[in-house]
């Protein structure tokens, strides 16, 4: 960092900050984050200029011999990040055993260290940064979508007597790699009716748990089925 700067120099940095802050931040409002463009600018800028800050003081004496005060610069970049932490586990949402936001929180702290780079007026390192960043946040997604995950679901039917049965049922639901982990059965004689609610798990792609199954669609299109009912469950 050097001891004296101009203000073509504050204007590099807070135009380099502006910019990372912008492409990740439109990144993650594009996908509907709670932090986006707007967000993420301002927690970039506000790095940015808590370093400038400490730069312009930097030329100042720390403790003149008559005092006792010991003016220690880069208290104030160590709270802005630390105060950034907060900001980002605000952002973390938890609900039983489902918990999101958690790339959020880490985008906050990411673009809170980009700006302290290009305020210290490390921009190669600021540059470098922002790019890695913005290739794990787009290119690793679509890896990430790809990867095959555990997935639970919950499948109710409602059969007549020519509908399929019990045996029917769980030999297409292994056809098609999902695994009963537990079973509820019912019969109602009075409607000549039975009732199957099954908890299900397989392994498929991410993106597949936003989707209903293949095989839940062919159940549905088999004669003598009354009522069938899919829900993801939560994670």
């Amino acid at each position: 960092m050097p001891i004296n700067i101009v203000w073509s120099d504050i204007a590099i940095r807070l135009l380099c900050t502006l910019l990372a802050g912008g492409v990740i931040g439109f990144n993650r409002g594009e996908h509907g984050r709670p932090a986006g463009l707007r967000t993420t600018m301002l927690v970039a800028l506000a790095a940015c200029l808590a370093m400038i800050q400490v730069n312009l003081l930097l030329p100042m004496a720390g403790r003149p011999a008559n005092s006792f005060v010991m003016n220690d610069l880069m208290r104030l970049p160590l709270g802005i990040l630390s105060g950034m932490g907060f900001i980002g586990a605000g952002a973390i949402v938890r609900r039983d055993n489902f918990v999101a936001g958690v790339t959020t929180a880490a985008t906050i702290w990411f673009v809170t260290v980009i700006g302290l780079c290009f305020g210290g007026g490390q921009i190669a390192l600021g540059v470098i940064g922002s790019a890695t960043g913005i290739v794990i946040l787009t290119v690793l997604k679509a890896v990430e979508e790809r990867l095959r995950q555990d997935h639970s679901g919950k499948l109710s039917l409602v059969v007549d007597p020519s509908g399929p049965d019990e045996n029917e049922i769980r030999t297409s639901l292994a056809r098609a790699g999902m695994k009963i982990s537990a079973c509820a059965f019912a019969y109602s004689p009075q409607a000549h009716s039975t009732e199957l609610n099954c908890d299900l798990r397989w392994t498929a792609p991410a993106r597949e748990n936003s989707s209903v199954p293949d095989v839940v669609h062919a159940l549905a299109g088999r004669a003598g089925v009354i009522r069938i009912a899919w829900a993801p469950a939560v994670k």
